[in-house]
């Protein structure tokens, strides 16, 4: 975890929040507000710390996407909730992503459990789990097999991620601007 100069923490929340309610709201994470994150992110990075900066910002989307593509690519997660945390990687660079990346892991495992007791699917989730490593230890897609493993069907238990993101990353600001050195 290290310093975010407080423009990049305004552009972060602000980002992230929009993004998180249009994603309650819609389902969807807009692409022209992807763009302006991303756009923003490596302006006010190299504006800040010049080519460092630029670096850092390319860095961090390279990261996220590293992560975040093979989770679209299996239908686990949603396009935008993937450009979404590229753009977030964009404005706070490598390390400091995956802080984020940390908290909203285990956010949306904490929501996701919750969201699985209320509903009363915990066998059925459990059995779920289950399938989906057998399949991808059998180098399979698991949502070929299965609809209700797919994001966007009917059938699935769905987080709003962009949400789950937006709260995250929140939570990491506060916790930088208590123990970050600066």
């Amino acid at each position: 975890m290290s310093y975010i100069p407080p423009v990049l923490q305004v552009l972060l929340a602000l980002l992230t929040a929009v993004a998180g309610a249009t994603d309650i709201r819609t389902r969807r994470i807009p692409n022209w507000l992807v763009l302006v994150g991303l756009v923003l992110g490596f302006g006010m990075n190299w504006f800040l710390f010049g080519s460092v900066g630029l670096t850092q910002s390319a860095k961090g989307l390279g990261l996220a996407l590293l992560i975040y593509f093979p989770l679209f690519a299996l239908r686990a997660m949603g396009a935008g909730d993937a450009k979404l945390m590229g753009a977030v990687g964009a404005i706070v660079g490598p390390g400091n992503w995956f802080g984020i990346f940390l908290a909203t892991a285990v956010l949306g495992g904490v929501v996701g459990i919750l969201v699985v007791l209320v509903r009363k699917r915990f066998s059925h989730t459990v059995f779920n789990v289950a399938f989906i490593v057998r399949e991808l230890m059998a180098f399979r897609p698991p949502y070929l097999k299965r609809e209700d493993l797919q994001t966007g069907s009917e059938q699935a238990i769905s987080l709003p991620h962009g949400s789950i993101i937006a709260c995250a990353s929140v939570l990491f600001l506060i916790a930088v601007n208590l123990w970050a050195p600066r």
